[in-house]
């Protein structure tokens, strides 16, 4: 069964387009972090997957991260052979994406933007990422979410402790 009437109109869009059938949840309360996300679902923090904008040399790139992890920056500019690499503001991520931030889904964004998928989300059979906005989710396997995405599987998390 799809519900994509609760979905963020852009981000339905894109699952049409894609022809991806997931169920979109809305939680009465915001999952705008991973751990709001995985206590509204029931599901371990490391099953959220996180869409970060960073910019690189100015130019936005999208980097899916599970929920329990920290992006190394450093990482993530060795990856893209960049200068430098911060995290992208509130107007790059709305401007890149079309959406807020902790609303920021894997997919279907406003422009077409490079996208770095750290291999850690491959370690679940299901993960859960935001849908929109910061009250919707849905799940799906995370190699198919590579694959929507247009991911490029990476090491980009920092060094567990």
């Amino acid at each position: 069964m799809t519900t994509h009437g609760t979905a963020h109109p852009l981000f339905a869009a894109a699952l049409e387009e894609l022809g991806l059938d997931v169920e979109v949840r809305r939680f009465p309360d915001e999952t705008r972090t991973a751990r709001q996300a995985a206590d509204a679902i029931g599901c371990e923090v490391a099953e959220i997957v996180k869409s970060l904008v960073f910019a690189a040399d100015g130019v936005p790139v999208l980097v899916l991260m599970d929920g329990a992890s920290r992006v190394d920056v450093e990482r993530v500019r060795e990856e893209l052979g960049a200068e430098k690499v911060t995290r992208a503001d509130a107007k790059l991520v709305r401007e890149t994406t079309g959406y807020a931030i902790g609303g920021v889904p894997p997919i279907g964004h406003r422009t077409r933007t490079r996208v770095l998928a750290d291999r850690g989300i491959l370690d679940h059979d299901v993960v859960w990422a935001a849908a929109g906005t910061p009250h919707t989710v849905f799940a799906i396997d995370p190699k198919s979410l590579v694959a929507h995405a247009g991911g490029a599987l990476v090491d980009v998390r920092e060094p567990s402790e």
